[in-house]
């Protein structure tokens, strides 16, 4: 009996210590994705927002939608195509790709998909990809700041198959305030008054003093209907071709400038709201580089080859790698591979450069 008295008093002990820790403990309400960004999403916003920014003014694509699908499409960098591939969007080969692949199991088997030397290659390329594709030309008619029909737009044209994409990047978006990123940023589509087409081999030659870093303008320019108007006719001052040149103009479908007299790096970085280290890596210039009068400067990401129809070029006496990819809108880094030339090699006069990517001729021996 005594011993039943004392189980029983031993349950009830134990059930009142239970009972009086619950009631002392704080209620805490539960953190929500809007208020607390888990680790991975804050750190991909923190890694990649600046240059999903410059994207929106390079294209028109707005920033928050370029975060918002990096983040769903890779897994916020964790995803085997985007740790293997750099590829943080998902895109596929499709026709007309001549980079790197990697093979992955997606709607099919063993798809193929694109790879990348470095994430940001995938940005730019994600940019492209919907800039030029015809499907989502449609886009670029909606405002930049409305991401909801951004997404809903992306769901139709296919970019994805899931029939909740454009709900899953609403909410991605709206949960950590992508759309933030999206405030004070005009796309460079909506200068296209001042554009204008040009192929900037036919007009720029280059200056190769060891001075100046990147391509200067010649002392010619063009008026009428393409009439030439030559230094030796009359004097043409540096300020009277600049005052001819549309503002910002465009080569290889990137977007450059040519510095005028008295503009600096900062000048330019404001009136361009371009950030600091984007025109040293759009150009292939070191990080403290100075600006000259003359000067060509890139707006946007080189390209990994030339224009169509532009194979190879023929050096010039004095000529620099760096001048020729200036020229024709290469990366340096694409150019010297196409060319089997490593860092700080120059070519000799009359060496052809190939523009384009080489098919390697195997032998049947």
């Amino acid at each position: 009996m005594k011993k039943t008295i004392g189980r029983h008093l031993s349950c009830f002990i134990l059930l009142f210590i239970i009972t009086s820790l619950n009631s002392c403990r704080v209620s805490k309400p539960l953190a929500t994705p809007s208020s607390s960004l888990s680790g991975s999403a804050a750190n991909y916003i923190t890694t990649y927002k600046d240059l999903a920014i410059s994207e929106m003014r390079r294209t028109g694509v707005p920033a928050s939608i370029t975060l918002a699908q990096g983040m769903l499409e890779s897994d916020y960098g964790r995803s085997t195509l985007a740790r293997i591939g750099n590829n943080h969007f998902g895109i596929k080969c499709h026709n007309g790709w001549n980079g790197q692949t990697m093979r992955q199991h997606d709607d099919r088997r063993n798809e193929c998909f694109r790879k990348y030397r470095r994430p940001e290659d995938s940005f730019y390329d994600h940019s492209d990809f919907l800039k030029t594709g015809s499907r989502y030309s449609f886009l670029f008619d909606l405002d930049p700041t409305d991401y909801k029909s951004w997404a809903r737009g992306l769901r139709k044209a296919g970019y994805a198959t899931n029939p909740d994409y454009a709900n899953m990047l609403i909410r991605k978006i709206e949960e950590n305030k992508l759309h933030d990123f999206d405030k004070g940023f005009t796309a460079s589509y909506s200068a296209a008054p001042e554009k204008v087409q040009e192929k900037l081999p036919e007009k720029i030659q280059g200056n190769t003093q060891d001075k100046v870093q990147g391509e200067v303008i010649p002392a010619e320019s063009k008026t009428g209907a393409g009439e030439k108007v030559k230094a030796n006719q009359e004097t043409i001052t540096f300020g009277d071709v600049m005052a001819k040149m549309p503002r910002i103009m465009e080569n290889n479908r990137i977007q450059y400038i040519i510095v005028k007299d008295g503009e600096t790096r900062e000048k330019l970085e404001k009136d361009f709201n371009l950030l600091k280290w984007e025109l040293p890596r759009y150009n292939d210039l070191k990080d403290n580089f100075t600006p000259v009068p003359g000067q060509l400067l890139y707006l946007e990401p080189k390209r990994e080859r030339a224009e169509s129809g532009l194979e190879f070029h023929t050096v010039s006496a004095g000529e620099t790698m760096h001048a020729i990819s200036q020229k024709y809108g290469v990366r340096l880094k694409s150019l010297l591979e196409m060319n089997r030339m490593t860092e700080g090699d120059e070519p000799a006069s009359g060496q052809k450069i190939w523009l384009q990517p080489q098919k390697q001729v195997t032998s049947n021996q």
